[in-house]
């Protein structure tokens, strides 16, 4: 069985406080956005002589560190606590999102690998089931469950559904080849509350973002690396009507009227264009 999770750019990102657990509370719009990574899940042989009982295998794009220690086997892992009896199964995912770049790619693949055992072996679990467990694997894992734009506050697991309406609009992704940690974006914040929600202003006309809606991030992540900041202005050059750094970084974005062309500007980094 095969799916593809999806990636999201966020619409305005407000830190609006510190918790006593050590996390923050966000204010954000999540939008999901049709760049995909491929995950394909096969029932694995009993007499396979693997040691894992969900082997993993990625593809594609890079990933740092032990694959058993991915998201995708932790969500394998997850369901196999509450179902014993669920096959040892192989993996493969084919990873199309930049990773460290604040769009969400390994929450996807997470999410999507408990949407997918869940329907592939039958297990019944309803969608705020799948939600409950996707929160204990990732803050923005619950938003990929339901995979349509949504305002979410607290860590990001609490989901209004709200609409977002950018049809034919389209979306510029650049990501400049400098990893941004999430610990390290964190540790630079300092919350407030703006006096206007980003869920308001995003229900506000398109024009009205570029003054309005901000990421919190974009300040301290520019002063560290200057050309990232370089990138949102480049987009707004060549005629974005919006453009702001996704999530803790590192990818841009632009929205922009008509399809734009990022070859010439953006050459040698990862860039995708894609109809909204």
């Amino acid at each position: 069985m095969i799916t593809f999770p999806i990636a999201k750019i966020n619409l305005g990102l407000n830190v609006v406080e510190r918790r006593s657990d050590g996390y923050h509370n966000l204010e954000t719009v999540f939008m999901p956005v049709q760049l995909r990574d491929a995950l394909e899940v096969l029932p694995m042989d009993e007499q396979f002589p693997s040691p894992y009982d969900c082997d993993l295998k990625v593809s594609n794009l890079a990933i740092e560190g032990d694959e058993q220690r991915n998201l995708v086997v932790r969500a394998y892992q997850l369901l196999k606590q509450d179902f014993p009896r669920m096959p040892r199964v192989h993996a493969h995912l084919f990873k199309a999102i930049p990773t460290q770049a604040g769009m969400g790619g390994g929450s996807s693949d997470c999410a999507a690998m408990l949407v997918l055992l869940n329907r592939m072996f039958e297990l019944g679990l309803s969608e705020q089931q799948l939600i409950d467990r996707a929160t204990r694997l990732g803050a923005d894992c619950p938003f990929f469950v339901i995979g349509r734009p949504a305002y979410a506050e607290g860590i990001g697991e609490r989901l209004q559904p709200m609409e977002v309406n950018l049809g034919g609009y389209w979306l510029a992704v650049v990501r400049p080849d400098i990893p941004v940690p999430t610990r390290e974006a964190f540790s630079l914040i300092r919350p407030h509350r703006p006096s206007k929600n980003c869920r308001t202003i995003v229900s506000q006309p398109i024009e009205t973002w570029r003054e309005e809606l901000t990421n919190d991030f974009e300040q301290s992540v520019f002063a560290l690396h200057p050309e990232i900041g370089c990138v949102k202005e480049k987009l707004y050059q060549m005629g974005a009507v919006y453009a702001a750094m996704s999530g803790s970084g590192s990818a841009l974005f632009g929205i922009f009227r008509s399809q734009p062309h990022l070859e010439i500007e953006f050459p040698g980094i990862f860039t995708r264009v894609l109809p909204l």
